[in-house]
């Protein structure tokens, strides 16, 4: 290890934990040895580069159940091999991004008196912010009205920073299909979304009809439609790295409504059908859709009253033609990337390394 300071990177579970950790990460990694703490069998593994030095708890998500209290003490129970991670990497500095891997992390920070900052991406504060957020030195926002639960905590508004890719133009990858039909992008979160996946199987005649070009983005544990894959303007991937390019050059994305998801759409404003996971905790991602939903830049449609009706009548909506001065328009969907470019950039990635630079010793 070169002679820098340590930094332990406590992100686990979802891309909506890993990917903005994974963007401060590259940001800072010049000045820090990066060490990360996951957690087994998720997301980590297949996501974390080697040179973060990847270290998993071997702990559990808890689930409503009669033993969710032991669950919990569980969780906080890793605190003191936690504990001896810090010290045996000397780390000088914790950074988070929420999820239940925050919690145990922060005490066992306090404990050896090492800062820690965490970064809430959910409008709604999850319940690690939420409770242990008080201990935190900083708790950096991804949106301003965040602060409004949190007035026990130290917080700073810093928006939620993003892959590289996206702060950047990206062609168009060679494998989308071709052709003049407005382009869909589905997608349903790191893990998928089943709801999602079925109501465009059950459209796919309208789809063909209206030839729209789609990528459909299914997760991986998702069920594959195999009789789609002979519609040559549809092409189907459990997952993807181009999402950013694949967001830039569409004209429409149909989309769970995470944190990461909502910021990308307003840096890269593109106008959007938001269907929002309904068992997500305090039903943040409710309140994250109603960000773009109240600006005019996305529709919001619930899981629980979606249709095959609504939906196809929600795209007729949107990409209804008219002709302004002889030329052909999607007016709604005009009116919608309008709105999106009134929704404020924050270079986010560049705020969140002041803070952790603002920790470095000098040698």
């Amino acid at each position: 290890m070169s002679k820098k300071n340590n930094l332990l990177v406590a992100a686990s579970g979802t891309g909506g934990h890993i990917f903005p950790a994974l963007a401060v990460s590259k940001e800072v990694e010049d000045k820090w040895n990066i060490h990360w703490l996951g957690v087994h069998q998720r997301l980590d593994a297949n996501l974390i580069p080697k040179k973060y030095n990847l270290m998993n708890l071997n702990i559990n998500t808890p689930r409503k159940n009669i033993f969710l209290l032991y669950q919990y003490i569980e969780i906080l129970m890793s605190t003191f091999q936690i504990i001896r991670i810090l010290k045996e990497k000397k780390i000088n500095l914790v950074f988070t991004t929420g999820g239940y891997i925050s919690a145990p992390t922060i005490v066992a920070s306090k404990i050896l008196r090492i800062p820690v900052i965490i970064h809430e991406s959910n409008l709604i504060p999850g319940m690690v912010t939420k409770y242990f957020g008080f201990l935190c030195n900083y708790v950096l926002l991804g949106f301003k009205k965040t602060n409004s639960y949190l007035r026990k905590c130290k917080t700073i508004f810093t928006g939620t920073p993003l892959r590289h890719e996206f702060y950047k133009s990206n062609p168009l990858p060679e494998w989308v299909p071709k052709g003049k039909g407005p382009l869909l992008i589905v997608m349903g979160g790191s893990q998928g979304a089943q709801a999602i996946n079925q109501i465009i199987y059950e459209s796919l005649e309208f789809l063909i009809k209206k030839k729209f070009r789609i990528v459909h983005i299914i997760g991986e544990c998702n069920q594959y439609f195999s009789n789609l894959k002979d519609y040559k303007y549809y092409v189907q991937k459990k997952f993807t790295n181009e999402i950013a390019a694949l967001i830039q050059n569409c004209d429409l994305v149909i989309s769970r409504s995470g944190a990461g998801t909502i910021n990308e759409l307003i840096e890269t404003e593109k106008p959007s059908i938001l269907i929002p996971f309904p068992y997500s905790k305090n039903n943040h991602q409710e309140k994250n859709a109603l960000i773009l939903a109240e600006s005019g830049g996305s529709v919001l449609i619930n899981q629980n009253k979606i249709s095959k009706e609504v939906f196809e009548e929600t795209l007729n909506r949107i990409f209804k033609i008219k002709s302004i001065k002889g030329k052909n328009h999607y007016e709604i969907l005009d009116i919608m990337k309008k709105n999106m470019e009134n929704n404020n950039k924050i270079k986010s990635k560049n705020e969140i390394k002041k803070f952790i630079n603002y920790f470095l010793k000098e040698f």
